[in-house]
């Protein structure tokens, strides 16, 4: 089972507390009424699914029922960090060529 650590309660609970909730900053459009079709599609459907490093948000659904992004492996499926919602995207290099992911 994993452990995630919630930033707000400041602890590692098991991943049955928590609820995936799509990837983290993305900006609504300033006025969503003025998009095209095409960009409106963009904003609402499209996003990335890296190999690697992904920038998530996740809610402690069992516990303190807040938001907060989390960087997590999607190959080996480790929480690098988490981190505030609100607080800015952190700057992480990739492992190079032949070195394991953290």
């Amino acid at each position: 089972m994993l452990l995630i650590r919630c930033p707000y309660c400041e602890e590692e609970r098991p991943e049955l507390e928590f609820r995936h909730a799509g990837e983290a900053h993305i900006a609504r459009p300033e006025n969503i009424a003025d998009i095209s079709d095409e960009e409106f599609a963009q904003y609402f459907f499209y996003r990335d699914n890296p190999k690697g490093m992904a920038f998530e948000r996740w809610r402690h659904m069992h516990g303190c029922g807040r938001f907060f992004n989390a960087v997590r492996h999607t190959v080996t499926d480790k929480f690098v960090m988490t981190y505030k919602a609100g607080e800015p995207k952190p700057v992480l290099e990739e492992p190079q060529e032949g070195q394991s992911a953290p």
